[in-house]
């Protein structure tokens, strides 16, 4: 059973990076790709939660639980992606393909939404170890759905700080410095990335621990590891550097990375 699901979702999830692709080709705003991306790694990790562990069995309420937080995370930052593609803001890490692709890059970016896809992939099996998790419900269930709260809760406030402050004026030749802004550089990737510690939780359970639930780690790691290696925080901080130079240098030597902390002098 658990093989026809991975099965299922992975080509759901490469069937839907296939549409974002024809859609951004279509539309020439890559915004797209994010918003399609949220959209689908939400459904699809929901459907597979929901997916009975044994013939004819209806969803436990920890699939349900799992179900509802997947497609929340989901809901939040599509819309927001979402919102901001209306506008007609492009993406500048796609821009930046766009250029160093060249002539290439309508079938270089169709790879790489297979790639996106695959990502997504990885993460629908954290939510689906976290879901196939048989135990009675504990508090393990109870401080996952808090870390998810408190993530979501987390990033939509980054995101707003972020998106006010981009409507004040001078903000183009500026760096965001107000809010969590302060003490994160990428504090939305940061709580995008706790969202992800939520489903171990659920997953090993307490106070019946599940061993195999241990797989579920594998969404943290990986969600850390393309956040702040791959495509994440590199593009988008050479993007920065790029167009704010020396105020953004100096942001970088003042204010962590990505784990919020002190200022620097």
């Amino acid at each position: 059973m658990m093989g026809v699901i991975l099965i299922v979702a992975g080509a759901a999830l490469s069937l839907i990076m296939t549409m974002a692709w024809v859609v951004q080709r279509r539309t020439g705003n890559s915004g797209w790709i994010d918003t399609i991306w949220s959209f689908a790694v939400g459904l699809v990790g929901s459907e597979a939660a929901l997916a009975p562990i044994r013939e004819q069995d209806w969803p436990t309420a920890r699939q349900v639980l799992v179900a509802c937080i997947a497609l929340a995370w989901s809901l939040r930052l599509g819309v927001h992606i979402m919102q901001r593609t209306l506008r007609g803001d492009d993406d500048p890490r796609y821009k930046a393909l766009r250029d160093e692709w060249g002539d290439n890059f309508a079938w270089q970016l169709f790879r790489f939404l297979q790639i996106q896809a695959a990502a997504g992939f990885v993460l629908v099996i954290s939510i689906l170890a976290a879901a196939r998790n048989t135990a009675p419900l504990g508090w393990g269930d109870a401080f996952g759905l808090l870390i998810i709260v408190i993530a979501v809760a987390g990033e939509a406030l980054a995101d707003a700080q972020l998106e006010r402050y981009r409507a004040t004026p001078g903000a183009k030749d500026a760096v965001c410095e107000i809010g969590l802004w302060r003490y994160s550089r990428h504090p939305n990737y940061f709580f995008e990335w706790i969202v992800w510690q939520a489903y171990p939780v659920i997953a090993i359970g307490f106070p019946h621990p599940n061993v195999f639930g241990l797989i579920a780690f594998v969404g943290p790691v990986f969600m850390y590891w393309l956040l702040v290696h791959v495509s994440g925080v590199p593009p988008l901080e050479a993007h920065m550097l790029r167009t704010r130079g020396a105020a953004f240098g100096a942001y970088q030597r003042r204010v962590n990375l990505f784990f919020p902390g002190p200022r620097h002098v």
